[in-house]
């Protein structure tokens, strides 16, 4: 009885053997898998210094698209700040995607999977504006000179999706590849808009006053799911007027934000948490069932954001990382095999943030 036990457990482990990483060059970290994250069966470790950020899949699953910048020379060469780069399908070194003037952020792989849109200054600056004064309180910056731009992989050639004066980015596509939803003030607000793939047929999909962005489209291409400003019921009028005031210096306050949920064409809002602190970053579950996400609520300084899931009736929260640090930018393979999201674990120096990808276990 004990020998079969022994060759049962032996087939059941080669029947559930893991799957190779698919991104080509990746090292394998299931060291830094940390107690309590059952969903992680695999970890791998993508990019090594700097802060790397928002890596996307491209359509096969088998690239990723990403913000970098370093400035510490020890990591090689130093980006002041942001710029675009795309993983090397043989595993080489990661191909930069824009070509270093201004700031960069928010990239994406359009369906053809040839070429990728992304929010850059470059038609207003060379060099990066100037860096955020956080010595009346951390803001973000939303620089009015960002424009969404797309660029073909394989010649380079560049075409300027938006060219309104104000904040257009954070832009991503429709799983059905027929719509754009990005973040832009073209309003005079912070709101979500959405388009065809080559920039016609703008529609607003937002109309609350309050920083709604960073949108992901569900996989059946029906529903918006997004971060919004959240004001407290007891001083909204005050919160209202230092957020207008903010806004007027193209800058806003990130700290407290829910997730929301709508239909593709703005109907039917409905907020998703209800947690307090900032949360941001989410990405609908393959199933359209749930919500993985970045939150730092249960952090008493705020300083520690961890991944957790909501399903998409604002229930059953539950916790998907436990790393003492910075875990956001989740995003499921197209296959929802793997999860690719940022990190601080592993850093050689502080607030250095890799990516990393998972093999998701449910």
């Amino acid at each position: 009885m004990k020998i079969f036990l022994a060759l049962f457990l032996a087939l059941l482990q080669v029947g559930c053997a893991s799957l190779p990483c698919p991104i080509a060059g990746a090292r394998a970290a299931d060291e830094l898998i940390q107690p309590g994250e059952t969903h992680f069966a695999r970890l791998w470790q993508i990019t090594a210094g700097g802060q790397n950020a928002e890596g996307y899949w491209n359509p096969e699953g088998n690239r990723l698209v990403f913000q970098y910048t370093n400035d510490d020379a020890r990591h090689g060469t130093t980006w002041p700040c942001d710029r675009i780069f795309v993983t090397d399908p043989q595993g080489g070194a990661a191909q930069a995607v824009s070509d270093g003037r201004g700031v960069t952020t928010c990239s994406y792989f359009l369906p053809n999977g040839k070429e990728i849109l992304f929010a850059s200054t470059q038609q207003w600056q060379s060099t990066c504006p100037p860096k955020m004064d956080h010595s009346k309180g951390y803001t973000w910056a939303v620089h009015p000179e960002y424009d969404l731009w797309i660029r073909d992989l394989q010649s380079g050639a560049e075409r300027r999706l938006t060219e309104l004066w104000g904040y257009d980015a954070e832009a991503t596509v429709s799983p059905l590849g027929d719509r754009i939803v990005f973040t832009s003030t073209r309003s005079g607000d912070i709101e979500l808009w959405t388009c065809n793939l080559d920039g016609s047929d703008l529609k607003q999909v937002t109309h609350h006053l309050g920083y709604d962005g960073g949108a992901f489209f569900s996989h059946d291409g029906k529903q918006l799911v997004f971060r919004c400003t959240e004001f407290s019921p007891a001083e909204r009028a005050q919160e209202e007027s230092r957020y207008r005031d903010l806004l007027a210096e193209w800058k806003v306050r990130p700290q407290s934000m829910e997730l929301y949920v709508c239909n593709a064409d703005g109907s039917e809002r409905r907020q998703l948490s209800k947690l307090g602190g900032a949360n941001f970053a989410p990405y609908f579950y393959p199933d359209d069932r749930r919500v993985i996400f970045s939150s730092n609520h249960a952090s008493e300084k705020g300083r520690n954001f961890d991944l957790y899931s909501l399903g998409v009736d604002g229930q059953d929260l539950e916790r998907i990382t436990h790393y003492e640090g910075f875990d956001s930018f989740p995003m499921f393979s197209p296959d929802g095999n793997f999860l690719v999201f940022a990190s601080n674990r592993g850093g050689s120096v502080a607030g250095e943030t890799n990516l990393f990808i998972a093999e998701w276990r449910p």
